[in-house]
């Protein structure tokens, strides 16, 4: 079986000197191998296939049989590391605490706790209590070991 140092090692040593990182990795005993990276800015098509073919030319299918797959982190996914974060500060994002309770809001700052979150303002109609919010706009910390999940929120809305 091929393991994950081994896979690991290899796409590392490609990455290296590049902008591009590892988002996550894995192998299953069928040996399916499964790559996902990101990049400072961004990861295009020929990135994923350079990587795919360095991948492949490290391995051998007569003494190990594998299937692989290499991609880039889609939109929409769960951001699962710092250096992520740091690439989408300024952009709105929902994130889920471990209380289940979901935050959204602009990503202002990305410490080596966790991060700070300026709150949207509550839509217009959507309120069940008539006291003003006062959360709304405020900058909250949310610590790293807080966060169940984080997603970037893409919007299609133009700014006229």
């Amino acid at each position: 079986m091929i393991s994950d140092k081994t896979i690991s090692d290899i796409v590392n040593e490609f990455l290296e000197g590049s902008d591009q990182f590892i988002v996550a990795l894995k192998v299953t005993p069928q040996n399916k191998i499964m790559v996902f990276v990101d990049g400072d800015t961004g990861v295009t098509i020929d990135d994923c296939t350079r990587l795919s073919r360095h991948i492949e030319a490290q391995l051998d299918r007569d003494t190990e049989d594998y299937e692989l797959q290499v991609s880039s982190v889609g939109v929409g996914q769960p951001l699962q590391l710092t250096r992520q974060y740091r690439n989408n500060i300024g952009r709105r994002l929902a994130v889920t605490g471990s209380d289940t309770k979901i935050t959204k809001g602009k990503l202002t700052e990305v410490a080596d706790k966790g991060i700070a979150i300026e709150k949207d303002k509550a839509a217009k109609g959507k309120k069940k209590k008539k006291e003003p919010d006062t959360d709304t706009g405020a900058v909250v910390f949310i610590p790293f070991e807080e966060i169940k999940e984080a997603r970037v929120q893409v919007s299609f809305k133009r700014d006229n």
